[in-house]
């Protein structure tokens, strides 16, 4: 989703309304590992590899990695890379259509929002955490994968972001080079969204038709995964152990659960998106893996501006209930997002916090990050979509016919104009 604290324009430009070890399978040339987080590209192809078995020993094998791809929004790792973080958002055109003003329009919002913007960032340590999360997560994904999925094995490890760096066009270039020709497009939005995954989807597209125009890869997409156990389960686990956190002379089943989601314009609701449904589903299978112990509620975050959005809006409601005498604790869950990053170090832990009479009250469940179980589920998502062949989920295709008029004719119209049936033999 568009941050809050970026911002968009809505209505003119005065009114700014805001839209988230490598595997010990050693390739005989060189990790990538080392080097995407240089920014480098390696000359490296598929030739060679070393596969661990599991037991100690490893086979030598010729076979083309299979990469696994995570893809996100991103966000700048230091404080210096903001501007051109919120440049590259701005000039979304799937996210935010100006027309032939776009690229203008962009530079002129992102310069105006980098000041307060760069703020934020020193404030939570420097930059965003959500690059060094996304390649430690992915990396023990492919690591995993190679023992349990040895069928598809060597899974190559690559985050792709949106606006931020690894860029999807800086990552698509080193999977060639690194002769890959199966991969696996996962968002890691668990809920769908035209205007987050479908964002990714299509700059993937774009960026393939200019960089791999003889399909040297055959793609995949996990798209969205919103009920999926291994999220249920981890997010379970990180509310318990939060309500643990509670005094014994509190009665912990009358601690209030709030979960906050990203908002959503509702003109883009009203297109017929499917996140508040599928953000909605994962609340509920939470809440399930609980035995609905606690009291709870769906709120939305960072929405502003002069629109109508989802609601009801976390800054109003956990207020209000904090003041409530009967409330003795709400365990505050950023449900939509998988890592930590701006919206829950600054937006939820600084801001929302310094909003409340009485912020002792709350207490935040910790983000997945490196929840094991939850990479392991990572882990089962993509074996499962491997092994079944899947190319991509049967919503996608009424994503895309429900958002096109919506979109630019640089983009499919189809998601099998670009994802590979992999049940036919190709």
């Amino acid at each position: 989703m568009v941050l809050k604290n970026y911002g968009y324009a809505a209505c003119s430009v005065k009114r700014l309304v805001s839209i988230r070890s490598l595997h010990s399978t050693s390739f005989a040339l060189q990790s990538l590992q080392d080097t995407s987080r240089k920014g480098d590209v390696t000359t490296a192809t598929a030739t060679t590899t070393t596969a661990s078995t599991g037991t100690g020993t490893t086979v030598s094998t010729s076979k083309s990695p299979t990469g696994v791809v995570f893809m996100n929004m991103g966000g700048p790792s230091t404080v210096k890379e903001t501007y051109d973080f919120l440049y590259r958002l701005f000039a979304d055109r799937d996210l935010i259509p100006f027309g032939r003003f776009q690229k203008i329009l962009a530079k002129f919002i992102a310069t105006r929002r980098t000041p307060m913007i760069e703020s934020h960032y020193k404030e939570i340590g420097g930059g965003s955490p959500i690059r060094k999360w996304s390649e430690y997560q992915v990396e023990q994904v492919c690591k995993k994968l190679d023992i349990v999925n040895p069928e598809f094995a060597p899974h190559k490890p690559y985050v792709a972001f949106r606006y931020a760096n690894p860029l999807t066009e800086v990552t698509l270039s080193q999977m060639l080079k690194d002769g890959v020709t199966r991969a696996v497009a996962f968002s890691q939005y668990p809920q769908f969204s035209f205007s987050t995954t479908g964002s990714s989807i299509n700059e993937l597209y774009r960026q393939s038709l200019i960089l791999d125009p003889q399909r040297q890869i055959k793609w995949s997409s996990i798209d969205r995964w919103p009920k999926h156990p291994g999220l249920i389960k981890a997010f379970a686990n990180h509310i318990n152990a939060k309500l643990d956190e509670y005094p014994s002379n509190v009665d912990r089943e009358k601690i209030i659960i709030v979960f906050s989601a990203h908002s959503l314009p509702m003109d883009i609701v009203n297109r017929g998106d499917s996140y508040p449904a599928e953000v909605a589903s994962t609340v509920y299978s939470v809440m399930e893996q609980l035995n609905f112990k606690n009291p709870y509620r769906l709120t939305w975050q960072s929405q502003v501006g002069p629109k109508p959005w989802l609601g009801g809006q976390t800054d109003k409601i956990v207020p209000k209930l904090a003041k409530m005498k009967d409330v003795e604790g709400i365990v505050l869950v950023p449900i939509a997002f998988t890592s930590d990053h701006i919206e829950t170090l600054h937006e939820l832990d600084i801001q929302l916090m310094e909003m409340l009479e009485h912020p002792e009250k709350i207490k935040r469940a910790e983000s997945l990050n490196g929840d094991e179980v939850f990479i392991d589920g990572l882990v089962d998502l993509v074996k499962n979509h491997l092994q079944k062949g899947e190319s991509f989920s049967k919503q996608l295709v009424l994503d895309y016919q429900l958002a096109n008029e919506f979109t630019l004719n640089d983009v499919f119209t189809h998601p099998n104009q670009f994802f590979t049936d992999f049940k036919k033999k190709n």
